[in-house]
């Protein structure tokens, strides 16, 4: 029997960051009850903070309001012995940051395929987010702000989903006075390194992310934060077939004109991003059923 917690059994944690924990767990009663879910909670020491406590509420607020099948629902949120918590979608399975780790470990590639397919249903769950609606019907204006392998999950049946929206800005409701760079430096766009926040940032860090899939390397790097936002700042990443010949030349000039430094060149939104991906990469090859089948090859049934 694992600890209670509201109206849930925690089973042991999963994840930990810098501002909350993650926990496996199961609902006790109501009509779903049996059914697996992630508690997220705020960490303890943040309780009486502020900033952390209007960052976690307003991920809650958020989250609530997206409804998609390749992003992570979030069931309830609430306040439980002083912890604020999240009951989210259990996604069982890994992340794709754990996914290329372990291919380096393996010095082994994700296929074309499957890096392609990957970042096409990103692509589509960040065309849903930047134009949903509020309960008012107007465009809320969300940009994810932290889109990274991650924050991109599959699961062990072949499901993707995009998952933590914790830093994310949200035009109908946040200021544009100064704001914050948040976010993984490897993935920061140029133009959010000078505080524009956009949905070009998260266009810009799928296709950092699309070239980390291909290549297993990041396209910038650097011996410390400021050196990759320089290698940012200059956008010339080396080429995709130099580090993998079998890449065709049409496929990587998508990538690299979703990274060029003047913004007018690149694509101008999440679709038609993903529509000049979807000839590069064949269906029977990338697909649910294909993803599971590697995320088990490479972590086990």
């Amino acid at each position: 029997m694992g600890a209670i917690f509201s109206h849930y059994e925690l089973q042991g944690l999963v994840g930990k960051g810098g501002m909350a924990e993650v926990f496996k767990a199961y609902e006790l009663s109501g009509p779903h009850a049996g059914r697996p879910v992630a508690i997220k909670r705020l960490l303890k020491k943040f309780a009486n903070d502020a900033e952390y406590v209007e960052l976690f509420v307003a991920e809650a607020d958020l989250t609530r309001m997206l409804h998609y099948p390749s992003i992570v629902e979030v069931y309830e949120t609430g306040l439980s012995s002083d912890q604020y918590f999240m009951a989210m979608e259990f996604i069982d399975g890994r992340d794709l940051g754990q996914v290329l780790r372990r291919c380096r470990e393996r010095n082994i590639l994700l296929p074309v395929d499957f890096a392609v397919f990957l970042v096409v249903t990103l692509l589509e769950a960040l065309g849903y987010a930047h134009s949903a609606p509020a309960p008012s019907g107007k465009p809320l204006g969300i940009v994810h702000c932290d889109i990274s392998p991650s924050n991109l999950f599959v699961s062990r049946v072949g499901e993707v989903k995009l998952g933590d929206f914790g830093i994310a800005r949200v035009k109908s409701r946040d200021s544009d006075a100064s704001p914050k760079i948040w976010g993984k430096p490897y993935y920061l766009s140029p133009e959010i390194l000078e505080g524009q926040v956009d949905p070009a940032a998260d266009l810009w860090a799928a296709a950092a992310s699309l070239y980390e899939l291909l290549c297993n390397q990041r396209p910038f790097s650097g011996a410390d934060p400021e050196e990759v936002m320089a290698a940012i700042r200059k956008a010339e990443p080396r080429r995709v077939r130099a580090l993998r010949p079998e890449v065709s030349e049409a496929l990587e000039d998508v990538v690299l004109r979703a990274l060029a430094r003047d913004r007018a060149a690149r694509f101008p939104d999440a679709v038609a991003f993903a529509d000049a991906l979807r000839p590069h990469f064949d269906e029977l090859i990338g697909n649910p059923m294909a993803i599971a089948a590697v995320v088990r090859g490479l972590f086990g049934a």
